[in-house]
């Protein structure tokens, strides 16, 4: 009979849809008491770091437990109906697929493999909207040279993209 017992509670504690180890759902459910103690006795919501703190474990240990043990939601739930057609989570998580964060992570890691003199080129260029003179008089260099760098960066980036 014990074993049938055991069998059934690690059934119903193991049959999600996303597998999260004890020891992860067990500090999640040490911080949401805490928090409800915190709660009570401050009279106020209490911040990660205050939880951590009790625990004595690390911030972002908190904030993985405590985000395992939500519950997945489907794209295809409604997120909500006015009494005409649902909008579903899907339509507002975005229209992107697979390719859309893989070309980002692509695009990053190839970034991240350039010089520091040409993510910096870079970012004045694209990100502070300079014009290449004047990123030439804060660097040191000519026009030309800026142009130069600001385009073999820029094919080495859609080099690396397209292997």
């Amino acid at each position: 009979m014990p074993m049938i017992i055991g069998e059934v509670r690690r059934f119903l504690r193991d049959n999600n849809s996303v597998r999260v180890s004890r020891s992860m759902r067990d500090t999640a459910y040490k911080a949401i008491q805490c928090k409800e103690r915190l709660t009570a006795a401050n009279g106020r919501e209490p911040t990660v770091e205050e939880i951590a703190g009790v625990l004595e474990i690390k911030r972002e240990d908190v904030v993985v437990a405590l985000e395992a043990i939500v519950e997945p939601v489907s794209l295809y739930e409604p997120a909500f109906s006015d009494g005409g057609d649902p909008v579903y989570i899907m339509d507002q998580v975005g229209d992107g697929g697979d390719e859309d964060w893989l070309e980002e992570i692509a695009v990053k890691q190839a970034i991240h493999n350039l010089s520091e003199r040409e993510k910096r080129i870079l970012s004045m260029r694209f990100l502070d909207g300079k014009t290449q003179m004047e990123v030439a008089s804060q660097v040191g260099i000519s026009q030309a040279q800026v142009s130069r760098l600001e385009k073999g960066a820029l094919g080495k980036i859609k080099a690396e993209i397209r292997a």
